[in-house]
């Protein structure tokens, strides 16, 4: 099977606005995983409760999910160059209030800063995903988030490793300011590059003014649109499952493998080699986009078997590879459903398509580690049980989708979508 990092590397150095979105997205992702583990380092030393640990990654993707309609509806209708730089520029403020919180008393603040961090997280993330196609070509594109999701996953890596040492090492208050540091940058970039966008027409402008008339048609757009719809749901699908998993990572570090953060950070890094080497290969294997929607199927399969092994080891080595197999059947899927939206959904609609697919993926997981948070806390699983529950539940849910949603994709016809929307670009600076 071989590897060629020529067409990464073409990209990065020809096509200068791709790089400087690209840039700004590592060194925004550093700043996000450099930064969590120090929040939940903060949320353990002021309590001992796998609950309110549990909860600050609920108040994370609750909020992620409840803000994303209105999200992708300011998405699709302003200029998203402009949108990312102010949340940057936002994101930055609120993670320096986390420096605020020196007591238990003052624990709850942690909770409201999460909050609005991840509300203009939500604005950003399909903004983001959204332009990429504008500053791609059809060839490139595959390519471009193959390379985003590499380096978000080396980022993933590098980042919660040296978070944990970080941690360690200088102190909360320093990777915060670090962090908020990161943001101010990733702006930098953004406001360097040109990312042409499609304007709505004037008349839809007119007709969506109501956010609730353009959420509505967001939602009507994929009801309508079967072949849309079905990528949306996979990574809301797979992560009713992995979402927990990777929540009760967290507990197998500190109770079962004794090592806390230094095992956290080292299980966490796993994760993001998997995740970073799963699309490439998923793409050997699966080089025909068409085959696409039946293969986040077996990958659902394929990460639940990893982690129903990883409920009954002990060994880090053996736990890790594990988890770096799983997730690499994560990142396939991830990729995989990014690109089929990419280029399936208007650019009028992609944000709103984008955020729509934030919600699902955001509920999902915030469902899935409530129930595992609540299970542990009144003692009706061991942490073992939980991760084998989960896996479990992920193998079934791979082979539900395998029977009754891929089969549906047989009947699409690319050619016909493509023909609903012509867009015009217009360059926004």
């Amino acid at each position: 099977m071989n590897f060629s990092l020529k067409p990464y590397l073409e990209l990065v150095r020809t096509n200068h606005d791709y790089r400087r979105l690209w840039l700004a997205q590592v060194v925004s992702n550093f700043g996000d995983w450099f930064g969590l583990l120090a929040i939940y380092a903060l949320i353990q030393d002021y309590s001992d409760s796998e609950l309110l640990l549990g909860l600050i990654i609920v108040v994370k993707t609750l909020s992620l999910a409840f803000s994303s309609p209105f999200a992708g509806y300011i998405t699709d209708r302003m200029n998203r160059r402009k949108l990312m730089i102010w949340c940057d520029i936002i994101r930055a403020v609120v993670v320096v209030g986390f420096l605020l919180i020196v007591s238990f008393e003052l624990l709850w603040l942690a909770y409201v800063l999460m909050a609005f961090q991840m509300i203009f997280s939500a604005i950003f993330e399909p903004a983001k995903t959204s332009s990429i196609p504008n500053v791609t070509t059809s060839d490139e594109l595959v390519i471009a988030n193959i390379l985003s999701a590499a380096s978000w996953s080396i980022i993933f890596t590098s980042a919660m490793a040296l978070g944990g040492f970080a941690t360690a090492w200088l102190g909360t208050d320093a990777v915060f300011l670090i962090n908020s540091a990161t943001y101010l940058i990733s702006a930098i970039f953004i406001y360097r590059a040109v990312i042409p966008q499609t304007a709505m027409s004037r008349e839809e402008k007119f007709r969506t003014r109501n956010p609730l008339t353009g959420i509505k048609e967001g939602f009507q757009f994929l009801k309508d649109n079967p072949a849309v719809l079905r990528p949306t749901m996979a990574k809301g699908m797979f992560t009713s499952c992995i979402g927990a998993l990777v929540y009760l990572l967290i507990l197998i570090a500190e109770d079962i493998l004794l090592m806390g953060s230094i095992g956290l950070g080292v299980l966490y890094a796993s994760r993001g080699v998997g995740t970073g080497i799963g699309p490439v290969i998923g793409r050997r294997i699966f080089p025909n986009e068409k085959n696409w929607v039946k293969a986040m199927g077996f990958c659902m399969i394929f990460a639940g078997l990893m982690y129903v092994m990883v409920s009954g080891i002990e060994s880090l080595i053996f736990m890790s590879l594990l988890v770096v197999a799983g997730h690499m059947a994560s990142g396939s899927n991830w990729v995989m459903s990014t690109v089929l939206l990419q280029r399936r959904a208007p650019d009028t609609f992609r944000g709103r398509v984008f955020s729509t697919e934030w919600l699902l993926f955001t509920l999902s997981q915030s469902i899935s580690v409530t129930f595992a948070a609540i299970m542990l806390e009144f003692g009706i699983l061991s942490i073992r049980q939980s991760v084998l529950l989960f896996a479990l539940l992920l193998v079934g849910i791979g082979i539900f989708w395998l029977l009754k949603i891929a089969p549906a994709e047989k009947r699409y016809n690319s050619p016909a979508l493509e023909k609903q929307q012509k867009p015009v670009l217009e360059r926004e600076y």
